[in-house]
C-alpha cells in the first residue's frame, strides 16, 4: 500500500538516509587563498584573522566586543572565571550538558530551574523562585535559537545584584522581540561555532559583550590568564581561536542573514506540512523576535497522535529519516548532575520532543518527505505503537 509506513512493510519515502543535519559552510578562491597564506606565514594563531573576525562579528551583532574562543563551552567557562563568582548559578536543566558543565568546571552549584512550556527557554518566574542569598549569576539558554525572555531576566539579574550570562550557542543570527541581535543583551552571551551552527569556525566559540574590563580579561584569560609576562593572573585556559577557524568563520559570516531566512522558511514548510496531524505540536516563537532555527523539533502527545516519540522515532528511521531526541534525559538527570530538582515541565517535554532533519541547505522536497512519513504514521498509529512498544 503506498501509504504504508515502511516499519509495517511499505516502501519508504526515502531511498537513502536524511541526515539530522549538515554543516553550513561555503568556500571558494579567496578562501583558499587566505588558508594558503596562513600556512605559509607560519602564524597559525593571535594573527590578524582572528583580530578581523571578532570586529567583523561585532558589527554585525552591534556591541562594542567580541572574543573569540576555542570553544562555546571555552567561552562559558572563562566568563564565570572572569566574574570570580561564589556559590549558586540558575540556569536551565532543558539545555546541552556544556551550559552546566562551564558552571561546575568554576566550582559553581548548578541550580536547574524549570522552562516555559511553550518556548522551551528558561521561565523567570521559575528563576525567581529559585533565587536566594547563594545565587551568584543567572544562566540563560536561546533554545534551538529561539531568542529568551532577556528582559523579564536581567530585570531579575538587577533586582538581585547579580550578573546574567547567555548560553547562546544555538544563537547567531537571531533577533530580539526589540530587534537588537542576540549577543547583545545581559553582561555577556557566549555562540558557538561548532559545524551544526549556522555560522561555523569548524570549532569555536565567541563571547560578545559591552564590558571593556570583562572584555579585557576575557583575552587574557583564554591565554592561560598569561599576559605576555609569564605572570598569570588566574587559572586561565588554553582557549584560542586558531586562524584558519577565524578565516572559515570570516568567510561564512556574510551568507548568515540568507541561512537565517531560509531555515525560516524550511520551518514555515514544515509547520504547513504538519498543520493538523493530531498530537504533534511545535515551539512557539516569541512575537516579534527572529529564531535562527538552528533546530526544527516537534512534540509528539501519544494519545493524540496514537504512538509516543521513541516509537515515531523508530518508524522514521525505517523511512531513512533521521532524528534527535534534544535534550533527553535533560541535565538534572544526567549521571554527572543527578539531584532532587523537581522540574515537571522540562522532564514532560523532554521525553515528548524530536528533532526533524534541518540545514541550511536541506531543500523543500525533503521537508515534504518528512511530512508526507509522520502523517501516515499517525494514520497507522495503532499498528506502529503495536510493533513498536
Amino acid at each position: 500500500m503506498p501509504d504504508l509506513p515502511a516499519i509495517l512493510g511499505g516502501v519508504p519515502v526515502r531511498s537513502r538516509e536524511l541526515p539530522i543535519t549538515r554543516a553550513t559552510v561555503s568556500a571558494d578562491a579567496r578562501l583558499h587563498a587566505d588558508l594558503a597564506e596562513i600556512v605559509a606565514s607560519g602564524s597559525l594563531t593571535n594573527g590578524r584573522h582572528v583580530s578581523a573576525f571578532e570586529r567583523e562579528a561585532a558589527a554585525f551583532l552591534g556591541v562594542e566586543h567580541a572574543v573569540a574562543t576555542s570553544s562555546c563551552t571555552s567561552g562559558l567557562m572563562l566568563v564565570l572565571r572572569c566574574l570570580g563568582l561564589r556559590g549558586e548559578v540558575v540556569l536551565p536543566s532543558f539545555t546541552f550538558m556544556a551550559s552546566a558543565h562551564a558552571v561546575a568546571w568554576n566550582g559553581l552549584a548548578p541550580v536547574f530551574v524549570d522552562i516555559d512550556p511553550d518556548t522551551f527557554t528558561l521561565d523567570p518566574a521559575a528563576v525567581a523562585a529559585a533565587m536566594g542569598e547563594r545565587t551568584a549569576a543567572i544562566m540563560a539558554v536561546h533554545t534551538f535559537g529561539a531568542p529568551c525572555d532577556m528582559e523579564a531576566l536581567s530585570a531579575l539579574a538587577s533586582s538581585r545584584g547579580v550578573p546574567l550570562v547567555a548560553d547562546a550557542a544555538h544563537g547567531f543570527g537571531g533577533a530580539y522581540p526589540d530587534s537588537t541581535m542576540i549577543g547583545s543583551k545581559g553582561l555577556a552571551e557566549v555562540f558557538s561555532l561548532s559545524p551544526t551552527k549556522l555560522l561555523t569556525a569548524g570549532e569555536g566559540g565567541l563571547v560578545t559583550t559591552d564590558d571593556d574590563e570583562l572584555a579585557r580579561e576575557l583575552r587574557i584569560g583564554r591565554e592561560y590568564a598569561n599576559p605576555g609576562d609569564y605572570d598569570s593572573r588566574f587559572a586561565g585556559l588554553s582557549a584560542r581561536l586558531p586562524e584558519m577557524s577565524a578565516a572559515l568563520a570570516r568567510h561564512n559570516l556574510p551568507h548568515v542573514p540568507a541561512r537565517v531566512i531560509r531555515r525560516r522558511e524550511l520551518a514555515e514548510r514544515y509547520l504547513k506540512g504538519l498543520a493538523g496531524v493530531g498530537g504533534v505540536g511545535f515551539q512557539r516563537i516569541p512575537g516579534r523576535s527572529r529564531s535562527t532555527y538552528k533546530d526544527f523539533c516537534v512534540t509528539i502527545d501519544e494519545q493524540a497522535f496514537g504512538v509516543d516519540r521513541d516509537g515515531l522515532v523508530k518508524a522514521l528511521h525505517s523511512e531513512n529519516i533521521s532524528t534527535r531526541t534534544y535534550f533527553d534525559p535533560p541535565v538534572h538527570r544526567q549521571r554527572a548532575y543527578r539531584s532532587d530538582a523537581v522540574l515537571p515541565r522540562t522532564d514532560s517535554l523532554a521525553s515528548r520532543i524530536v528533532a526533524l532533519p534541518l540545514s541550511s541547505h536541506l531543500d523543500d522536497e525533503s521537508v515534504d518527505e518528512v511530512c508526507s512519513a509522520i502523517r501516515r504514521v499517525h494514520a497507522h498509529g495503532p499498528a506502529v505503537a503495536a510493533l513498536t512498544a
